[in-house]
């Protein structure tokens, strides 16, 4: 249940640790957490040691809240996010987002590996999420109490702000990086997809398919808070010729498209 009272709780317990005047927030995607090489570390704190907080626990998802300086700007960084798929309800999945923005954060910005379904887009490639199909079959804002918190009906025309992702797009070009731009369907997993769901997900529209972000950037819709997310392609999911998946491929693909995205959200938060 998400109360203001926890949220609260776990922003003094952050603040008490030197957690200050954040001004962008980072969810970290699987196998994409070097960006942190990059940070002058303040202060480090364990998911499990923060009132309230959910704890992740996927093996390839550490677990700890990150607070430096990236870029001339203060960020906070989750280092492994979490996802229905081990249980948690939205608002637990959610959770951070309140917490970050409560700290203060100005900008959300969100990374994920997921699975390419246009088949334009190849493995390795980065994809910037223009809009999104929700697939979870649930919202992070049903729940009784939401509306002290925001608007209940929140506005999604354009739930990935167009300004930030204009300025991705710029940063891509400047640097020679291929960035795509789709729709990003979110489903509850763990299991990959069937031959069928994937015909089905591209007739409905989908570019890419993961199992994560969507929640996130409702409720940062909610809180009015910019929020913008890039995929990295991992794999193809052409139904026709559809191999069994093999995770360690899946991280080695982030591995290898994530020195592009550390460039396009270092530069990103130095214009922001």
């Amino acid at each position: 249940m998400t109360s203001i009272k926890y949220i609260e709780e776990a922003v003094a317990y952050l603040q008490q640790r030197g957690f200050e005047n954040p001004e962008v927030g980072i969810i970290l995607g699987t196998g994409l957490g070097k960006i942190i090489e990059n940070v002058d570390i303040i202060a480090e704190v364990s998911y499990n040691h923060i009132p309230n907080f959910p704890t992740a626990t996927v093996e390839f998802h550490k677990g700890k809240l990150i607070y430096g300086t990236l870029a001339g700007k203060k960020v906070i960084l989750m280092q492994g996010r979490f996802h229905i798929y081990e249980g948690y309800s939205l608002t637990d999945v959610t959770f951070p987002v309140r917490v970050m923005h409560l700290l203060g954060i100005k900008h959300l910005l969100i990374s994920n590996a997921s699975g390419a379904i246009n088949f334009n887009f190849k493995k390795g490639e980065i994809m910037l999420i223009d809009d999104h199909i929700n697939l979870q079959g649930n919202s992070p804002l049903a729940f009784r109490g939401v509306e002290k918190m925001g608007e209940r009906f929140v506005d999604m025309s354009a739930p990935y702000n167009p300004e930030i992702n204009q300025k991705l797009e710029q940063i891509a070009e400047e640097n020679g990086i291929k960035l795509h731009k789709g729709v990003y369907a979110s489903v509850v997993g763990p299991q990959l997809e069937t031959r069928a769901e994937y015909r089905y997900l591209k007739i409905i529209g989908a570019d890419a398919v993961g199992m994560s972000t969507v929640p996130e950037v409702i409720v940062a819709n909610h809180l009015g808070l910019p929020v913008a997310a890039v995929s990295i392609l991992t794999d193809e999911c052409d139904p026709e010729n559809l191999k069994p998946v093999d995770i360690e491929e899946i991280i080695a693909m982030a591995a290898k498209a994530e020195p592009n995205m550390i460039t396009l959200f270092t530069s990103l938060i130095k214009q922001l």
